[in-house]
């Protein structure tokens, strides 16, 4: 015998069963959508919490309740999976935009004591601004970067890729390469 619902499925709108019944198709998607998608849209025709779980490969309802629950709360949202586990996010969005508009700043040689970036005098002027990140790591540093399509370019700094300073007749020009993101991969 199961337990009463203590939150049971929203009816579902046309838009959202729509989009449920497109994700459940697809081949494209994660797996872990599909599966979402799936188990929802199997709540939503009247069946248990045990039931889905079983035709998404789950052991119990207690995830399927968890995600329907999610679900009324956030909507198609809920599709995505959350943290998985481990320490907390340190660096968020606004964390990686200061270290990039750092490392886009041409360091001052007076203050900065060096002519162009490396992640260790990154890591010191992120440390030493008031608006800065006083525990921030060399590591941390170069993962964002190379998140943002920048690379170490041996005889220069840290620059995107795809970017290029070239001396010409007139001055120097930027250049850049509109296939470096296809280059990467």
């Amino acid at each position: 015998m199961t337990r009463r619902r203590k939150d049971p499925l929203r009816p579902l709108s046309e838009e959202e069963r729509g989009i449920l019944e497109r994700i459940c198709r697809s081949h494209s998607e994660p797996a872990s959508h599909v599966a979402r998608a799936r188990a929802l849209l199997c709540v939503a025709d009247g069946s248990t919490y045990e039931e889905a779980a079983r035709l998404v490969g789950r052991c119990c309802g207690d995830v399927i309740a968890k995600w329907v629950a999610r679900f009324n709360v956030g909507g198609l949202a809920a599709l995505e999976p959350g943290h998985g586990g481990g320490p907390p996010v340190c660096y968020g969005a606004a964390e990686r935009e200061r270290i990039l508009a750092e490392a886009r700043r041409t360091p001052d040689r007076e203050r900065d004591g060096t002519a162009t970036w490396s992640l260790t005098t990154l890591q010191r002027a992120l440390r030493e601004a008031p608006d800065g990140l006083p525990r921030i790591s060399t590591y941390t540093i170069g993962l964002v970067l190379r998140e943002a399509g920048w690379s170490w370019q041996k005889d220069m700094t840290w620059c995107e890729t795809g970017k290029a300073k070239r001396k010409r007749k007139t001055g120097v020009v930027e250049v850049s390469d509109p296939d470096a993101t296809a280059k990467k991969t």
